[in-house]
């Protein structure tokens, strides 16, 4: 007797991320007005990269991508590495993030991240079915993770590396890892990233501005009071599209790392909330689908969606918590949202590598 496939609905998921990216245009031309240097015209360009990207990505069989899974893992290593090579690498404000290529700038963790997707996704479509068994299994992929990410931060970039981080670990425990070893992995990240914290000054006093950001209003917490400047004058309704204060030289980052907070400001509370819904209702959406797909024994689609729904999910609390106070900063935009080519561009592939991956009919195991 046939087994009957799960019915996957992929509308759910194209249709919010449409409406993200053409609410990040609108927020994103606000958000820039005061800027110059035709921030809007750029946001455009990368739309249109996006949209390439995510037609050939597309256009790539999941067998192939779950063939050559290992490349994805050797192409976030050496893009991780390179970027740390003097006279490839770009040091922009301290950090070493970005390789650029002309006009247009590559940053390593973003790479790092859609090529992660695709090993682990391959990888767990080979050895999820042993992963409960035997702990080597799990370790090897969080040996191989941890080794790139060890060298995002080095950059640093330590929440890029804590998101990915996240999402591998989330990945892994619905894939079978067993509870205990996923709280034994829990607690030594806690405990590496508060030795991280501790050992850096800058990381110390974006702690302290969180903790307390009136006290240094004028100092490390500057950014952050601005940004709650920004949620009070919005109230309920907000001031108006376009209408904001706060991103006339007085927010930093207004267009990138705090346009939520440009967001809460001229759309108000309901703006901002009916977009932290949209996120999650996208979020929850690649989950759905990706336990579909796993129903339906297409294990690397499910895994790859996963790790996708992840990386956006976490993501977007990061960033959350950042503009409301509930986290220290981190330089992390929101998905789909805010201005940055290559987090728009990577977002956008990985959406596209799941939609292909479950609209492909035959199993992607390994």
């Amino acid at each position: 007797m046939a087994t009957l496939q799960p019915e996957i609905r992929l509308a759910p998921v194209v249709i919010p991320w449409v409406a993200l990216l053409v609410i990040g245009t609108i927020m994103v031309g606000s958000a820039a007005v005061a800027l110059g240097g035709g921030h809007l015209s750029k946001h455009m360009v990368f739309l249109a990269v996006a949209a390439i990207s995510s037609v050939i990505v597309f256009a790539v069989p999941p067998s192939l991508w779950n063939k050559l899974y290992l490349l994805g893992w050797v192409a976030s290593l050496a893009i991780a590495i390179l970027v740390l090579v003097p006279g490839i690498g770009t040091e922009v404000n301290g950090a070493q993030r970005w390789i650029r290529l002309g006009g247009f700038s590559i940053q390593a963790s973003e790479v790092a991240k859609f090529g992660l997707c695709i090993y682990i996704a391959g990888y767990l479509s080979r050895h999820h079915e042993k992963l409960s068994e035997d702990p080597r299994v799990l370790f090897v992929p969080l040996l191989m993770i941890g080794v790139v990410c060890g060298l995002l931060v080095v950059e640093p970039d330590l929440g890029s590396a804590v998101v990915i981080v996240g999402a591998s670990v989330a990945v892994l425990f619905l894939a079978g890892a067993k509870l205990r070893y996923f709280l034994l992995i829990l607690l030594a990240g806690a405990g590496l990233l508060a030795l991280l914290v501790w050992d850096e000054p800058y990381r110390m006093e974006r702690l302290v501005a969180f903790l307390d950001p009136w006290s240094v209003a004028f100092g490390s917490g500057y950014q952050l009071t601005q940004a709650l400047i920004g949620f009070g004058r919005g109230e309920l309704f907000g001031l108006g599209l376009g209408e904001g204060v706060q991103k006339l030289y007085y927010l930093p980052e207004a267009h990138n790392d705090f346009i939520f907070s440009v967001v809460a400001e001229e759309l108000g509370a309901v703006g901002a909330i009916l977009l932290a819904l949209l996120l999650t209702y996208l979020v929850f959406q690649l989950l759905k689908v990706s336990r579909a797909n796993i129903a339906r024994r297409a294990v690397f689609a499910g895994m790859a969606g996963y790790f996708v729904a992840f990386i956006i999910g976490i993501q977007f609390l990061v960033n959350l918590g950042v503009n409301t106070g509930v986290l220290p900063t981190k330089g992390l935009t929101l998905p789909f949202v805010s201005y940055g080519g290559n987090s728009l561009i990577v977002c956008c592939a990985m959406l596209a590598l799941v939609l292909r991956c479950t609209l492909d009919k035959e199993p992607q195991r390994g």
